[in-house]
């Protein structure tokens, strides 16, 4: 498909961050995108995490090779006539340069948005300085700005990731600056407390904040909109509770010869028919 056929996709996902609050859950493979698209939700994101995970991987260091990722993320575009954010880590490079080039690889996949974080993966210096992490920032804009405007750019600060003395402060010193580096939605994943998630809405103005709810924090969709968020995403949380299950359920028969980790589960014909009948939609 070529650009101009993703940019419905791409109009789609710029309206839905002019007003109001949206979760956008994260699939780590075709079924369960398609699953989530079935539900309604209005954009899909990737998950690092989750698909390194379906791999054997950890989601560190760039163990998914640049790409695998890409073609994963390429994969999950193709699955649903949905936008689709890319959770495109750290851009898989250091120097601005090399981010460019990445990002421009990451827009040809079709995605209507992508993100880029400011961990290193170094743990003597988790983060990059304030000046490169701008720069990484500026230079992933021009790399959109010039292959195609409509893709839209989430700057993200670990800082509470990393274990930051002062995440609150220090990320949103970070996040003004990758706002004025071209970012158009701000994110920095960790926060759960609504004074946080406020402070950080309020210091982004204009900016739409992404906040992640990794965790039932006892937070509904309701009080984020509340906060002023704007965006809902999951990470790793719905690829963490399929596994929760499958451990539980393999744990109980490898360590105790019970099934009881079995009862609950979706009928093979709830599940079978669901694909079945998605099958037939597209063909």
């Amino acid at each position: 498909m070529s650009h101009s056929g993703f940019e419905p996709r791409r109009a789609a996902f710029r309206r839905l961050h002019e007003s109001g609050c949206f979760a956008i859950p994260n699939p780590w493979d075709i079924g369960s995108a398609r699953y989530l698209r079935h539900l309604g939700f209005p954009a899909l994101a990737t998950t690092s995490s989750g698909f390194a995970f379906s791999r054997g991987l950890p989601d560190a260091d760039w163990a998914v090779p640049l790409d695998a990722a890409l073609a994963h993320i390429a994969e999950i575009v193709a699955a649903v006539d949905l936008p689709v954010n890319a959770d495109f880590e750290s851009g898989y490079a250091h120097q601005p340069e090399a981010v460019a080039g990445n990002v421009r690889r990451c827009v040809a996949t079709g995605v209507a948005g992508l993100s880029i974080e400011d961990a290193t993966g170094d743990r003597a210096h988790p983060l990059y300085d304030l000046q490169l992490a701008a720069d990484r920032i500026r230079a992933a804009r021009a790399a959109i700005d010039a292959a195609a405007p409509g893709v839209l750019l989430t700057a993200r600060a670990e800082c509470y990731l990393v274990g930051h003395p002062d995440p609150l402060n220090e990320s949103i010193r970070r996040l003004r600056a990758y706002a004025d580096a071209g970012a158009d939605v701000l994110y920095a994943p960790g926060p759960t407390t609504p004074a946080d998630i406020r402070a950080i809405v309020a210091a982004a103005a204009s900016k739409p904040v992404n906040v992640l709810m990794s965790t039932h924090t006892g937070l509904r969709m309701a009080d984020l909109a509340e906060l002023g968020v704007r965006r809902v995403s999951l990470g790793s949380a719905l690829a963490r509770a399929a596994w929760t299950g499958f451990i539980r359920a393999a744990k109980a028969i490898a360590e105790e010869g019970s099934f009881a980790g079995l009862a609950g589960s979706v009928p093979f014909p709830d599940l079978n028919g669901f694909f079945r009948d998605d099958l037939k939609t597209r063909s």
